[in-house]
């Protein structure tokens, strides 16, 4: 069954990816329209996000920012469909890194680099920042449940030199790595909602108390790697940018939890500035009110 609907669904998929950006900006337009109005995909869940986090706005602020952010989401999505297809001239040209020369000062310390995002933007295109780096490209994910298309995410990332591994991997390849004296920069996107556990952390995250997760952190302090913040920001359709903000680079000299925290807030910040950018439709939120003082 998940063969069949592998190549049910692949064709289509490849279609969309060939088309030039004009014409996907179109189907995007008709998928908005569909999503929001008729299907009125987790329209209660974008809502409720929204309002918890900005109380203060007005019912027809949320109202537009919400509209934004399904225009934004049917883009990015199509965008995402794009890379199958996309040149590598084409990216570089849609995703601009604003300061490679950071980066390279972080190599040249001869340190591993975590390299922490947010559900912001685009984390997709941030395929382009391989192109500025020396060091091995990886990204940590959450493996599909359909193999097959499991493997065609993982071929999308390696033709851009970019190795996906699971959660469980990440810390074994990196110890391996670090052995063998080979330097890498890791992806981590770290804002999402972990399972709730005794010793969880729990911080503010715009203004609402949330579980976090930590591990991008106690890596970094385990393998005394660098660690750094990507802000993506949306310049206008189909273009992004992306700058580099080193966090620490010697993360055992910070108190625990104090990345995590300095992590939170460069995305709150971003969220601020253009909440349309956010990934509302993610249950980031799902345990308010569980923390037991």
């Amino acid at each position: 069954m998940q063969f069949l609907v592998y190549i049910l669904v692949y064709p289509f998929l490849w279609l969309i990816s060939i088309l030039p950006f004009r014409l996907l900006y179109l189907v995007s337009d008709f998928l908005y329209v569909l999503l929001y109005y008729i299907i009125g995909y987790r329209r209660k869940v974008v809502t409720g996000n929204l309002e918890l986090v900005f109380p203060e706005k007005p019912k027809a602020e949320i109202a537009y920012i919400r509209k934004k952010f399904y225009k934004h989401l049917c883009d990015m999505f199509l965008e995402m469909t794009k890379t199958m297809t996309i040149s590598s001239a084409s990216l570089k040209k849609r995703f601009k890194v604003l300061n490679p020369e950071e980066l390279k000062r972080l190599e040249s310390l001869n340190k591993s680099v975590l390299l922490m995002y947010g559900h912001y933007a685009s984390w997709e295109w941030s395929l382009e920042l391989q192109n500025h780096s020396q060091l091995q490209g990886y990204a940590v994910y959450k493996k599909l449940a359909n193999p097959y298309f499991d493997k065609l995410v993982r071929n999308i990332r390696s033709k851009f030199d970019t190795a996906l591994i699971s959660t469980k991997e990440i810390i074994a390849i990196i110890k391996q790595n670090e052995i063998e004296n080979k330097k890498s920069i890791t992806a981590f996107l770290s804002d999402q909602s972990p399972r709730l556990r005794k010793d969880v952390y729990w911080s503010e995250f715009m203004g609402v108390k949330v579980p976090c997760f930590t591990g991008a952190e106690r890596l970094a302090k385990k393998l005394d790697l660098t660690i750094a913040y990507l802000k993506v920001t949306k310049v206008k359709r189909g273009f992004y940018e992306a700058e580099i903000i080193t966090l620490a680079e010697k993360p055992k000299a910070y108190k625990d939890y104090e990345l995590t925290d300095l992590f939170l807030r460069e995305v709150e910040k971003q969220i601020h500035k253009a909440p349309e950018y956010y990934f509302w439709t993610h249950k980031r939120w799902k345990h308010h009110g569980k923390l037991k003082e």
